[in-house]
């Protein structure tokens, strides 16, 4: 880390705020938000983490941070500050798909309108989301007929062909009984809360006079109005034990990324779901109490959001953000649709990798796509990857597959010089595989693939020329959103890759593996070396009591846990009481 990054990271205030993270090029890719600003910015910098925000904290080479005085003005600022810049890191809620509402106006003459944007308008009353623009629309059509609303934009100053229709009751010429719209708002408002008993009663009550009648053509007009009206009230399948408009989500993550899945429940309706996934650079719980803002500034609030549960501050930041009530269930019918939520993210994020997986597993051609782009055979890939936060314990990982499937008795770990740029860590990692292969005339593989563009292909050239090796070089090359997008060969020349093929997905997961084995064994050599220097803090602990602790309790986090009396099982009480307090201030800090 070079030391102006250092000194801005010591010295960051210990108050709410937002931070945004820079590139070389000064762009921000990533903004969050924090309770306390020095703690939060400095666990970038600490620590291993997973490799998609080892990647992010890579690209950041300056930062700035605002503060605010509560959580809640951080969380609002950082939301603003996603839609003005649109880091490329950050999880939104995107604008691709606007649910549509019905809006009927509370004007003295008001009208009734499909409508996207829904922004705060205290004249007017909103429905919805509905499934899509068409279920939206034939509602409107059909009360539109049935009640004779305001349909002009602007009032003329005489009647249309609405009102010689009979779908007008003409407000704009003649007076109309306020009463009379008053009653037909009630109806209104009934059907679109779900209640459509009143409707059908009374079109069934006109069918029947008018069947008596023998006026048949208008008794089919009021079954077909009927038939409507069933259709447009039956189109949700799913019925909730009350009648109560709520918003249900909940999030899973995995696989580094972050699934996060919404229902929307209208008068005991399931109407729509909404999901989200998008792979995850940040804290799972931060980006999701990001994403439920971000969603309510741009949609109406319903009377209560059922979330799971989480952090204290987090829930009172969002009930101070929010208008609805915000529910946190243990048990009953809220819990469940909660249970479903979350059951609906987890398989939603699994279901993308695993049809994926399932269609590469029965593919006999992946293998084939590297032979045909390299013009060989090609049977074992070799990838690698370097994994290192501020410079220290650098390590790099080699994963192997045999056609097409991982030989995880093949890997090989390195540990690498510190403070190599990742160019010289490329450097040492291929020169150590390749010289030892050599001088034990070991299988070499048929293709060697980087995790990189142009410089990396570069370095592996001039590694594997210098042995006098004949190796196919590619390098996976990233798009500017940081995604996957084409390979290189060793010429520097793209070669494009279907991103819904079998064979892409061959290639992001060789690139997850590999940025997981360097990770888990750079997180081991981080955890190894933080237990070993807080022991060494503590005076009457030495090399045997340090086994002893790690031998009772299985691992550092659970010594870090564990009650003084716990600790005095293995230690004598006074160096217990020394440990206990030493890891309580390195917790705190």
């Amino acid at each position: 880390m070079k030391n102006g990054l250092e000194a801005k990271l010591q010295n960051l205030p210990m108050e709410p705020g937002c931070y945004l993270m820079k590139d070389a090029s000064g762009t921000i890719i990533y903004v969050g938000k924090a309770k306390k600003l020095r703690n939060r910015v400095n666990q970038y910098f600490v620590g291993a983490h997973d490799f998609k925000t080892t990647k992010m904290v890579s690209q950041v080479k300056d930062f700035d941070f605002f503060i605010t005085r509560t959580e809640k003005e951080a969380l609002l600022l950082e939301i603003n500050l996603i839609k003005k810049h649109r880091p490329r890191f950050n999880i939104m809620f995107m604008d691709d798909k606007t649910y549509p509402y019905i809006k009927l106006t509370k004007e003295a003459y008001p009208t009734l309108t499909v409508v996207r944007e829904t922004k705060k308008d205290r004249k007017s009353k909103y429905f919805g989301p509905f499934p899509d623009a068409t279920a939206a629309h034939q509602t409107i059509r059909l009360l539109q007929t049935l009640y004779p609303l305001r349909k002009c934009k602007t009032m003329p100053k005489k009647v249309c062909l609405y009102y010689h229709l009979g779908q007008c009751l003409g407000p704009c010429e003649y007076d109309v009984d306020p009463q009379v719209y008053q009653e037909m708002l009630d109806k209104i408002t009934r059907f679109l809360n779900g209640d459509n008993k009143e409707i059908l009663q009374d079109l069934k009550q006109k069918m029947e006079i008018a069947t008596e009648k023998l006026d048949y053509e208008s008794a089919i007009e009021y079954r077909d109005f009927i038939q409507s009206v069933e259709h447009v009230s039956d189109k949700q399948q799913v019925q909730i034990e009350d009648r109560s408009n709520r918003d249900v989500f909940s999030y899973f993550c995995d696989k580094g990324y972050l699934s996060i899945q919404g229902f929307f429940i209208r008068a005991g309706k399931l109407l729509e779901r909404e999901l989200s996934l998008s792979p995850l650079y940040g804290d799972p719980e931060e980006e999701f109490v990001s994403f439920i803002t971000q969603y309510y500034q741009k949609h109406p609030s319903p009377v209560e959001i059922v979330l799971p549960k989480l952090e204290e501050q987090d829930m009172e930041v969002l009930q101070d953000t929010l208008e609805s009530k915000i529910i946190v269930p243990i048990k009953g019918y809220r819990k469940k649709l909660l249970d479903l939520a979350q059951a609906n993210a987890k398989n939603q994020l699994y279901l993308k990798f695993d049809v994926i997986e399932a269609k590469s597993k029965n593919d006999e051609t992946l293998m084939e796509k590297f032979s045909q782009i390299l013009g060989r055979d090609i049977h074992r890939v070799e990838i690698f990857d370097n994994s290192h936060i501020s410079g220290s314990f650098t390590v790099a990982a080699c994963v192997v597959y045999d056609e097409g499937k991982p030989n995880k008795a093949e890997y090989r770990i390195y540990k690498l010089h510190t403070q190599n740029s990742d160019v010289d860590s490329m450097k040492e990692v291929l020169y150590r595989r390749y010289y030892r292969l050599l001088i034990e005339d070991a299988r070499m593989p048929d293709c060697v693939l980087v995790d990189g563009g142009k410089q990396q292909v570069d370095v592996a050239k001039e590694i594997i020329d210098a042995l006098g090796l004949d190796l196919p070089i590619l390098g996976l090359v990233k798009d500017d959103k940081h995604n996957t997008s084409d390979l290189m060969n060793r010429d520097g020349q793209l070669i494009p890759i279907d991103k819904n093929s079998p064979f892409f997905f061959l290639l992001t997961r060789m690139q997850d593996e590999v940025h997981r084995f360097a990770i888990t064994y750079h997180r081991k050599l981080r955890q190894k070396a933080q237990t070993k220097s807080i022991l060494d803090e503590v005076e009457g602990i030495g090399e045997v009591r340090k086994k002893k602790l790690l031998k009772h309790f299985g691992n550092f986090k659970s010594i870090k846990s564990a009650s003084i009396e716990a600790l005095s099982e293995v230690l004598p009480l006074e160096v217990a009481t020394e440990l206990h307090e030493i890891l309580k201030d390195a917790t705190s800090e």
